[in-house]
């Protein structure tokens, strides 16, 4: 029962954290982004900088959700894109595997059976020298 509240509640945070994200106010001479009213599910007031360029600690859904008291925060929220999600498992762990044994004597058993053909021009290539 209490996953089920907490997976609404968590449901109601995120759509309130899209429209924070949604409805800033962008200041394009000081850099920021600025929330236009309260949030106080997200612990945000209104004129609070929400975003800026430099020297700033970005908002964090997982931190909100564990303020509220969320323990398994990181099952409602993917993982940040620079630790890496499935794209970079793929990209470490499989794509850097080595070929498996099987696919090997597979190019053995082929290049092995070939016959050769015939040279063309007796050998000498396909240059015609006159």
């Amino acid at each position: 029962m209490e996953t089920i509240v907490n997976k609404e509640f968590v449901e109601e945070l995120k759509k309130e954290w899209r429209t924070l994200w949604r409805e800033r106010i962008d200041d394009k001479v000081r850099a920021e982004a600025i929330a236009n009213r309260d949030y106080s599910a997200l612990f945000v007031e209104r004129g609070t900088v929400i975003f800026a360029t430099r020297k700033f600690k970005l908002l964090s859904l997982r931190e909100i959700l564990q303020m509220h008291g969320i323990l398994d925060a990181d099952r409602f929220v993917p993982p940040n894109p620079s630790v890496g999600g499935w794209g970079k498992f793929i990209r470490t762990v499989i794509a850097n595997q080595q070929p498996s044994k099987r696919r090997k004597r597979t190019q053995q058993h082929v290049e092995g059976e070939r016959e050769k053909q015939q040279l063309k021009k007796g050998g000498r290539g396909w240059l015609h020298i006159i």
